[in-house]
């Protein structure tokens, strides 16, 4: 059971992310989460790293799509400037979002990467649908309400997995 929350890979942030590397693994699209893992929770544009970050996917043929629980307004208005598509109110961790991200994008299932900072939801999701998960470490410590559950859980998970060896990194609040 707790096999379906151990992400894949585990790195520090999106910029850790090598490109060569996942098409290295044939992964050819990313579906990434929005709060958290782009952005804090809180910051409504992307940063000029985080547009560098998504030309350099661009530029290495990598196709990125933004899937959040959030609302329509708030990912919209952070992924239409970068000209990316997206997915809002994702209902994360079930699958059904993830499935039509891989299906827009035209790609199977083993060149596809998923992208979150949560295990509950993005891990979770990535793993159900059979895709290549990669966790990273939350932008920010402070989180939306629900979020602050998960996080809760999320910790206990975490702490099982490092007493196990199954994972050596650490969160920033650790």
């Amino acid at each position: 059971m707790l096999k379906n929350f151990l992400p894949d890979e585990h790195v520090p942030s999106v910029f850790d992310i090598d490109p060569d590397q996942l098409k290295d693994k044939g992964i050819k699209g990313v579906i990434t989460d929005l709060d958290n893992t782009l952005v804090a929770w809180d910051e409504p544009d992307a940063t000029e790293d985080i547009k560098g970050w998504f030309k350099k996917m661009s530029d290495h043929g990598i196709q990125v799509t933004i899937a959040s629980n959030n609302n329509e307004a708030r990912v919209k208005l952070f992924s239409e400037p970068l000209d990316t598509t997206f997915i809002h109110s994702a209902r994360k961790p079930l699958s059904k979002a993830f499935k039509k991200a891989q299906k827009q994008m035209k790609l199977k299932k083993d060149e596809v990467a998923v992208i979150g900072d949560q295990l509950l939801t993005d891990v979770l999701g990535g793993n159900s649908a059979g895709f290549h998960t990669i966790l990273v470490v939350p932008i920010v410590e402070t989180d939306g309400f629900i979020t602050k559950f998960n996080r809760k859980i999320e910790r206990r998970i975490l702490n099982w997995m490092r007493r196990k060896g199954k994972i050596t990194w650490q969160r920033r609040d650790q």
